[in-house]
């Protein structure tokens, strides 16, 4: 019979806690707490080590939750490690602390200690049904921060035009109405920063619409056409008290340089990303609608595909499943996205969903059948319905390295 242990690990910025438990639940050893620094590691391995030996264990299981970047530097040295690797079977786990947390509900009277959340790994890893890391996984790890950045800057640019948006409408409540997709355009943005509403008011406008040209870099059809509308919502619009005037204008352009830099820094690393893709054999861009970036972003979440077993199985990893409600003879019709999954690769996955719509006949056609169907939230419906239509693809190509071959939907 094959003798495992099970090594829990509570991970921390400065210090983990580890449990040690056999195959049938009992804790082998008292738990140990090391330092999260390479002599912490060694000293870790070094208790490791005698347990293994005096309880004849030759398998062990090691999980720790992926939190942060913690994880990193214990799954590689615990990974290369001679002595344990000649002593044993090592497979490593790096854990989603949703299961964990999950988990953990079994045991509703566990108080909250580091050493408990490690017992509970432990106990996670004996249960099964786990997947340990490989070198295909990480294969994607370095993209992966990366696209994940990416993600991150786009959201805060988000975040900036959101603001953006409540200091124009205390300076210039009709702006928004007439520059429409043009909000942040850098000429009518220029324009709004530089001049008062009564300013816009009084000046001609071919002197306003040759600073919109100007500053936009003269990328602007009919500027004249758009300086008369904003001149009437200018009359129409609220005027600013005095005293709120220069620190809506100070906030309004700092929040401005912020979006501006934020653009700045998408590009720079999209060339990176672009770059860093191309290591990584995929046949996703061969797919019309789908970039480098998109590729990079949902390659690096999803690994190595041999992880999942179906399209199904990628999809609950996304989070692209829909709950079901049903009690006796009923069945609900109306059920909510689960959203339980990678929300990196669902962003990813939805984005590309967007992009398909705007460049793709077979997407763009299943997009408009499911806007179609229902009366209300039909953009984000049918868009998270396209997603979840391309997952099928996106498991079809990775898996069995294909090139795309479209055909238009009926």
């Amino acid at each position: 019979m094959v003798k495992t242990l099970h090594v829990g690990i509570d991970l921390s910025q400065k210090v983990n806690a580890t449990q040690f438990m056999d195959q049938d639940g009992q804790v082998v050893h008292k738990p140990f707490g090391f330092p999260n620094n390479l002599d912490g590691l060694e000293a870790f391995v070094a208790k490791l080590i005698p347990i293994i030996t005096s309880h004849g264990f030759s398998r062990v299981k090691i999980g720790m939750e992926a939190t942060g970047y913690y994880w990193w530097h214990l799954r590689e040295y615990l990974d290369e490690h001679p002595t344990l690797n000649n002593m044993a079977e090592i497979e490593l786990f790096v854990i989603n602390p949703s299961l964990v947390k999950a988990f953990k509900k079994a045991y509703p009277t566990l108080p909250k200690t580091d050493f408990v959340d490690a017992w509970v790994i432990a106990d996670r890893l004996r249960f099964g049904r786990l997947k340990p890391i490989t070198e295909k996984d990480l294969r994607y790890q370095p993209l992966q921060r990366l696209t994940r950045l990416r993600y991150t800057l786009v959201r805060n640019a988000t975040g900036e035009k959101n603001r953006a948006l409540g200091l124009l409408f205390l300076k210039f409540p009709e702006y928004t109405t007439v520059a429409g997709h043009r909000t942040f355009a850098k000429g009518p943005i220029s324009l709004i920063s530089e001049f008062t509403l009564d300013e816009i008011l009084d000046k001609p406008v071919e002197e306003l619409a040759q600073f919109v040209v100007e500053q936009g870099n003269a990328r602007f059809s009919n500027p004249e056409l758009f300086i008369e509308e904003l001149k009437k919502a200018a009359r129409r619009s609220y005027r600013l008290n005095d005293k709120m005037q220069n620190s809506v204008d100070v906030a309004l352009s700092m929040t401005l340089e912020n979006i501006q830099f934020l653009k700045g820094q998408v590009k720079k690393l999209d060339r990176v990303i672009a770059k860093e893709v191309e290591a990584i054999p995929n046949t996703l861009r061969s797919v019309p609608g789908i970039g480098p970036v998109l590729a990079a972003g949902i390659i690096s979440e999803v690994g190595d595909i041999t992880r999942f077993y179906s399209d199904a199985a990628l999809a609950r990893f996304a989070g692209l499943t829909w709950t079901r409600y049903q009690s006796g003879e009923f069945e609900a019709e109306d059920t909510s996205l689960t959203k339980a999954g990678n929300f990196y690769l669902r962003y990813y996955l939805v984005e590309a969903a967007n992009s398909l719509r705007l460049h793709n006949p077979e997407y763009a056609a299943f997009y408009k059948r499911k806007h179609s169907e229902v009366p209300k939230h039909q953009h984000k419906r049918a868009l998270v319905l396209t997603a979840r239509k391309f997952v099928r693809l996106v498991f079809a190509l990775l898996s069995k390295g294909q090139i795309y071959k479209g055909r238009r939907e009926s």
